[in-house]
């Protein structure tokens, strides 16, 4: 076999592989579909709330199918565009394969290099100007993904360093991050709309009530409650989704040090942890801060809300000792 049919071997993996994964992601988000159906129904029977409902003329599948629709639609097309978006607002400009540019020739070759090793398809590649320390990976699949670097990154941190990074986040490509977090942002968008739309039409008592309730007065009741229940419901799917995207986070740094050396990325982190205060107000977009290898630590309370574990508990994890998190 020629180096150059291996490489397409390595750039384009077998389909059996490509349907597999596929096929246990869609799986694993039917699962997930399903353990919160029966959770909901076994709920809302345990208090009595389903038979009432029924019986005051509340239609909960078709309510279940509308919310599951628009819950995941937002989702879907935030996917879709993620790449775009991602390089629009953060400014990334794309290298050429064929730059002459000795430093984006080589960040080139070592993203092809370690995708070849990851049985990857070749992202894009792209450097964004920012002094902060930082990269990030985006797309709505493997084959439309993109590895982007800021330029302080590449001036600041060593070759060996940069691939770890660069590991990092092939990682969560390889993984389907990016799918797997939209999947279950939108089956929580979708059980917000539902469980606040159960419980406002219980509390407005707009069912209950239907001639008494059908004035402004009660719409507005159930309105009000939708609003508030919403509210409540997405905080605490906030920290379900938080907690998953630390979880990656880690399953990332443990990729990285795969792909490249356990010592590579616990000094990529170190780096990381000790230009964590360089920052850079331009490129702070909330949108992307979730995508990227390194984000501010937050403490207390709000640590639950956070999409990154600090940076000390992730070095932890790869030299072995297992943070208490």
């Amino acid at each position: 076999m020629t180096e150059k049919a291996i490489s397409r071997k390595i750039l384009n993996p077998p389909n059996a592989i490509i349907t597999y994964t596929m096929i246990k992601r869609i799986a694993l988000f039917l699962a997930l579909n399903f353990l919160v159906v029966v959770m909901i129904s076994v709920i809302l029977n345990v208090l009595g709330v389903r038979p009432f409902l029924e019986k005051e003329g509340l239609n909960l599948g078709s309510l279940l199918v509308f919310c599951l629709i628009w819950g995941m639609v937002g989702a879907l097309i935030s996917l879709m565009l993620s790449r775009v978006m991602a390089k629009w607002m953060m400014g990334v400009r794309i290298i050429d394969p064929n730059t002459h540019d000795s430093t984006e020739r080589h960040l080139y070759e070592t993203v092809q290099r370690l995708a070849h090793k990851a049985h990857l398809p070749m992202p894009e590649v792209g450097i964004y100007a920012s002094r902060e320390i930082n990269a990030f990976a985006t797309g709505p699949s493997k084959k439309r993904s993109l590895v982007a670097v800021s330029s302080g990154l590449i001036e600041r941190m060593s070759d060996e360093e940069i691939q770890a990074i660069i590991g990092h986040e092939l990682t969560h490509i390889a993984n389907g991050d990016m799918v797997t977090m939209t999947l279950l942002q939108g089956v929580v968008n979708a059980f917000v709309m539902f469980l606040a739309r159960i419980l406002a039409y219980v509390f407005s008592g707009l069912g209950k009530n239907r001639e008494q309730n059908s004035s402004h007065s009660g719409t507005m009741n159930y309105i009000l409650f939708v609003y508030l229940f919403e509210v409540v419901f997405m905080i605490l799917g906030s920290l379900l989704i938080a907690a998953f995207s630390r979880w990656r986070e880690f399953r990332a740094d443990a990729g990285g040090a795969k792909l490249v050396s356990r010592g590579a990325m616990v000094r990529a982190l170190e780096a990381l942890q000790a230009a964590q205060n360089v920052h850079d107000p331009r490129k702070e977009q909330p949108a992307i801060a979730a995508l990227k290898i390194a984000h501010p630590s937050k403490k207390g309370l709000f640590a639950l809300f956070a999409t990154h574990p600090p940076l000390e508990l992730r070095i932890q994890r790869l030299l072995g000792a297992r943070p208490s998190y």
